[in-house]
């Protein structure tokens, strides 16, 4: 059975996002008058880190087996933040509705989202629009908010918009797997870093 891609590894991954934040694309120069400036090479783009618990000696070569199917940094897998599969605001397992992408304004980091009655929307909820675009709300939402990164070019109003387990899709940061075991008890626990693949 071939492995679909993108692949679901954190499904049942037995550990934690200890990181997942926006990498910015940027570099910075600095003047001889001491000034220092800033320029943008893109947009930024989603990075996360991934800890395992401690596991026994067969559950940890499961692991290194799938995240070796994962071939380096050439497969895809889906992303998401460990903490944040639910609005702050609405933590528990009930049903949360989907919406869509209302209104984008000129600056393309203001929307508003219709759909989500009921729904509280506060700095740091993450939401998905469409297939894979992964915004966090930078203030709490009250008709049009903010959110980083900017809405990427080609998105447009009615967009599908995902509160339930929002997410990117990712790759591997080649070397970034480690997943070494005690000699005197055969566990060890996984961690790996992943970037977004757009």
């Amino acid at each position: 059975m071939a492995l679909a891609d993108p692949f679901d590894i954190l499904a049942d991954f037995p550990g934690w996002s200890i990181e997942f934040d926006l990498v910015h694309r940027q570099e910075t120069s600095r003047q001889a008058n001491g000034v220092t400036r800033v320029k943008d090479l893109g947009s930024p783009i989603w990075g996360g880190t991934w800890q395992s618990r401690v596991l026994r000696a067969n559950e940890l070569d499961r692991w290194r087996a799938r995240l070796n199917a994962l071939e380096g940094g050439a497969k895809r897998f889906i992303a998401y933040a460990s903490s944040r599969c639910r609005p702050i605001a609405h933590p528990g397992s009930g049903a949360l509705p989907a919406g869509s992408l209302g209104s984008i304004a000129s600056n393309r980091k203001t929307i508003s989202v219709s759909g989500l009655a009921g729904v509280s929307l506060k700095a740091g909820d993450l939401i998905q629009i469409g297939a894979a675009d992964l915004h966090r709300v930078v203030e709490d939402a009250s008709g049009s908010f903010e959110v980083r990164p900017h809405i990427w070019p080609g998105v447009s109003a009615g967009a599908a918009v995902k509160i339930a387990k929002p997410s990117c899709l990712m790759t591997i940061v080649p070397g970034s797997v480690s997943a070494s075991a005690d000699p005197s008890t055969g566990r060890g626990a996984i961690s790996f870093q992943g970037l977004e693949a757009r």
